[in-house]
C-alpha cells in the first residue's frame, strides 16, 4: 500500500516537474516571439525619431519672436556643424515641441519704467493674445470653428442690392459695406450734394498761397476700398475718386482719380476739362475724360496746344454761357453712378459719362467690399445693385498653388551666404505666392547658397491663421511668430529674422525686406562683395538727417524719440547687414538691452549706430535700393503687386535686363 502510495507521488512529481518544462518551455517561445516583433518595431520607433529630429524637412518654424531650432542645445558647436537642423515634420498641434522661450512676457516685465515702456506692453499684450490665438489653433478649437462658419457662409447668400440713407451712411461711419465685393455689371448711385466752398483748414496747403490771400476749399472723395491686411496700415483704395470744385493748385475744377497700394499712391489721373486725346487708349470704348467748358475756352473741341497758342499771342474768350459745366457744383444736387465694366470703372453724372479708370494690376472687382466718402458733401443716399449673390472666393486656396514646383528646398548643411527675412501680414498670400513663383526661383536659392523665408505674425481673424499653417505646411517657407500683428511691432520680426539667420542658418549676411518687393539676388551681392569681407556692413538706400515727423498719421512724440534727427538709417523694403551686427541685435534683446521703435527701420539704423560706437561699420548708400516703386536698372524694386511681381522676373528672365513693369 506504501508503495504504491509512494509510486503515485513519485509520478505526480514527475508530472509537475514535466509540466513545469512545459511551461517554462511556453514562456520561452513567447518571449522569443515577442522579441523577435518587438526589436525591428523598437528600431524602427528609434530610427524614426532620430531621422525626425535630424533628417527630416524643415516645413514650418513657428517659435516666439526670437526663434530658435529644437536641437540648438543638444549639439557642441562641432557637432552642430556637422548636423542638419531641421525641424521635424508636424501634424497641426504638434507646434508646442518648439521651444524657444527667451522672447515672452516676462521679458517685457522684467523691463525697466522708462520712456519706452508703452511699447513695450503694447508688445506683451500682443504676445500674450497672439500665444493664444496659436494654442487655439494647435487645439484644433480654431479649426472646428473656422469650419462650422465657412458651412454657415456656403449657406449663406450675400444680397443682390444694398441701400443706406443719409442717417445710416452716417452712423456706418461714411462707409457702405459690400458683402461680397462687385461684379462685371455691378453698379452703385450716390445722390449728393457738394458744400459751398470754406476757408482752408490745412496750413501746409494754404502756405502755398501768397500771404494775405484765402484759400477757399471745397472738394471730397469717394473710394472704392479693400479689407485692411495690417493694424495701423490703411485699407487699399481700388478707387479714389476726387472732385475738386475749388482748392485745386491748377484754380480750376478738376477731377483726380487714383489707386492706393500697400499706402503707396499709383500714378494719378487728372480730369481738367479737356478730352482725352484720340490716339489715347479707351476703357470699354469710352474715353478716360470728357470735355467739359473751362472759363478759358470757347467750347469748341480745340487742342490744348491750340489753346496754349492763343494764349501767347493774346487771343482769349470769355465764355458768356455754360453747355456742360463741371458736373459738381456747390449747393446743387448730384446722382453719380459708378459702374464695373469689362477693362475698369465707369462714372456718370445726371446721366452723362464724366470719366473711366482702367483697372489696375493688384486688384479684382470681388476686392472692392466698402464704398467710402469724406470730405466737403452731403450724402443724401445711396444704392448699390446687380452685386454677386455668393462670398467671392477670397479663400488663399485662390491664389496658393500647391504645387512640389514652389515648395522650398531643404536648409543647407552648413553655413549660407545670404539669408533674407521677408516680412508678410498673415492674409497675404497672393504676395507670397508671387515671390515663390519669381525671385525666390533664383538658382541661388534652389542650390541653397542663399536661403529665404516668411516671416508672419498672429491674424485678427482664425481662419486666416488656420489657412496660414496649412501653407506653412506645404511650402516649408514661412516662419509664424505667435503675437498678433501690429505695425507698431514689426520691429519684433527683424529681431526674429536676425536671430534666424545667425542661429538657424548661420548666414555671412541677413537681408531684410518686405513681401511686396523684387529683388536682384545678384545684383545686390555683388554690391555687397565690394566691401571687404570681415567689415561690419549696413548696405540700402540711406536716409541721412531723417527728421522726425511731429504731426499727422505717422506722428512720432518726443517722449518716443526727444532728438531732432534720426540716426542714419536704410529704409525698410529692403536692405543688409552683416552676421556681427545681426548676432549684437540677438544678444541686447536677450539682454532687455535692446531699445525697441515703432519704425523697424529706424530701428535698424539705430542698433546699428551704438554697435558702430564700439567696432566699424561700413555705410553702403544707394539709390537702387528703391524706395517708392521701381527704377530701371534697380537692386530691389518695392510696392510691386502680385502682377507686376510675375511681369518683372519674367522680363528679367527673358531680356536678362532690370526692366521696370508700371501700375499703368
Amino acid at each position: 500500500m506504501g508503495s504504491m502510495k509512494r509510486a503515485k507521488f513519485d509520478s505526480l512529481i514527475s508530472l509537475s516537474r514535466l509540466g513545469s518544462i512545459q511551461v517554462l518551455l511556453g514562456f520561452l517561445f513567447l518571449y522569443l516571439v515577442l522579441v523577435s516583433f518587438e526589436i525591428p518595431l523598437v528600431l524602427r520607433t528609434g530610427l524614426r525619431l532620430e531621422s525626425s529630429e535630424v533628417e527630416s524637412t524643415e516645413t514650418t518654424l513657428i517659435s516666439h519672436p526670437i526663434i530658435r531650432s529644437v536641437n540648438d542645445n543638444q549639439f557642441s558647436k562641432k557637432e552642430k556643424e556637422k548636423q542638419v537642423f531641421r525641424l521635424p515634420e508636424r501634424k497641426m498641434g504638434e507646434y508646442k515641441k518648439i521651444s524657444g522661450l527667451i522672447f515672452d512676457e516676462n521679458a517685457f516685465n522684467s523691463v525697466s519704467k522708462d520712456e519706452f515702456s508703452e511699447l513695450h506692453r503694447a508688445a506683451r499684450d500682443a504676445f500674450v493674445l497672439g500665444k493664444k490665438f496659436l494654442e487655439e489653433c494647435e487645439s484644433g478649437k480654431t479649426l472646428s470653428k473656422v469650419e462650422n462658419r465657412t458651412m454657415k457662409k456656403a449657406a449663406e447668400r450675400c444680397p443682390n442690392s444694398v441701400f443706406l440713407s443719409r442717417e445710416d451712411f452716417v452712423k456706418k461711419g461714411n462707409l457702405m459695406v459690400i458683402p461680397c465685393g462687385l461684379s462685371l455689371g455691378s453698379h452703385i448711385t450716390v445722390v449728393g450734394n457738394p458744400r459751398w466752398a470754406h476757408v482752408e483748414r490745412e496750413s501746409r496747403i494754404a502756405l502755398v498761397k501768397e500771404e494775405g490771400e484765402t484759400v477757399m476749399v471745397s472738394q471730397f472723395m469717394m473710394e472704392l476700398q479693400g479689407l485692411k491686411a495690417v493694424d495701423g496700415e490703411d485699407p487699399p483704395k481700388i478707387l479714389h475718386f476726387n472732385p475738386r470744385v475749388k482748392g485745386d493748385w491748377s484754380g480750376r475744377p478738376v477731377i483726380e482719380q487714383n489707386s492706393c497700394y500697400r499706402m503707396q499712391w499709383g500714378s494719378a489721373h487728372r480730369c481738367e476739362g479737356w478730352k482725352s486725346r484720340a490716339d489715347e487708349e479707351t476703357v470699354d470704348g469710352q474715353v478716360k475724360c470728357e470735355k467739359w467748358i473751362r472759363d478759358d475756352d470757347s467750347g469748341s473741341e480745340e487742342s490744348k496746344a491750340t489753346w496754349w497758342l492763343k494764349r501767347l499771342i493774346g487771343r482769349t474768350k470769355k465764355v458768356t454761357t455754360v453747355d456742360w459745366p463741371f458736373p459738381f457744383v456747390q449747393g446743387k444736387l448730384f446722382v453719380l453712378t459708378l459702374s464695373a465694366g469689362l477693362e475698369g470703372y465707369h462714372i456718370n453724372v445726371d446721366g452723362r459719362h464724366v470719366s473711366s479708370f482702367p483697372y489696375r494690376p493688384g486688384f479684382t472687382l470681388e476686392d472692392a467690399t466698402g464704398l467710402f466718402l469724406n470730405g466737403d458733401v452731403d450724402v443724401h443716399s445711396i444704392f448699390a445693385a446687380s452685386l454677386p449673390t455668393s462670398h467671392p472666393s477670397f479663400a488663399p486656396q485662390r491664389n496658393l498653388q500647391l504645387s512640389t514646383k514652389w515648395q522650398a528646398p531643404p536648409l543647407p548643411t552648413g553655413p549660407v551666404e545670404l539669408f533674407i527675412g521677408i516680412l508678410s501680414a498673415g492674409n497675404h498670400f497672393a504676395e507670397r505666392m508671387a515671390v515663390r513663383k519669381s525671385w525666390m526661383q533664383d538658382g541661388s536659392i534652389k542650390s541653397s547658397n542663399f536661403v529665404a523665408r516668411f516671416f508672419v505674425a498672429m491674424h485678427a481673424r482664425k481662419e486666416v491663421n488656420v489657412e496660414l499653417m496649412k501653407e506653412a505646411e506645404f511650402f516649408g517657407d514661412v516662419v509664424i511668430v505667435p503675437y498678433m500683428d501690429s505695425y507698431d511691432l514689426v520691429v519684433l520680426k527683424t529681431v526674429a529674422i536676425c536671430e534666424y539667420g545667425v542661429r538657424t542658418v548661420a548666414a555671412k549676411y541677413i537681408m531684410k525686406c518686405d513681401d511686396d518687393t523684387f529683388i536682384r539676388l545678384d545684383a545686390v551681392m555683388n554690391e555687397v562683395k565690394k566691401v571687404p569681407s570681415g567689415t561690419g556692413l549696413y548696405i540700402g538706400n540711406m536716409n541721412y538727417y531723417h527728421k522726425p515727423l511731429r504731426h499727422g498719421k505717422w506722428a512720432v512724440t518726443y517722449e518716443e524719440w526727444p532728438e531732432e534727427d534720426y540716426p542714419p538709417y536704410a529704409n525698410g523694403p529692403g536692405y543688409i547687414v552683416s552676421a556681427d551686427i545681426a548676432q549684437y541685435i540677438v544678444s541686447d534683446f536677450e539682454k532687455h538691452k535692446l531699445r525697441l521703435f515703432k519704425m523697424e527701420d529706424v530701428s535698424m539704423g539705430m542698433w546699428v549706430e551704438k554697435y558702430n560706437s564700439s567696432r566699424p561699420v561700413e555705410y553702403v548708400h544707394s539709390l537702387k535700393f528703391c524706395q517708392f516703386g521701381c527704377i530701371e536698372g534697380y537692386f530691389t524694386a518695392h510696392y510691386q503687386s502680385p502682377r507686376q511681381m510675375i511681369c518683372l522676373w519674367r522680363k528679367l528672365q527673358h531680356l536678362g535686363k532690370p526692366h521696370c513693369c508700371n501700375m499703368r
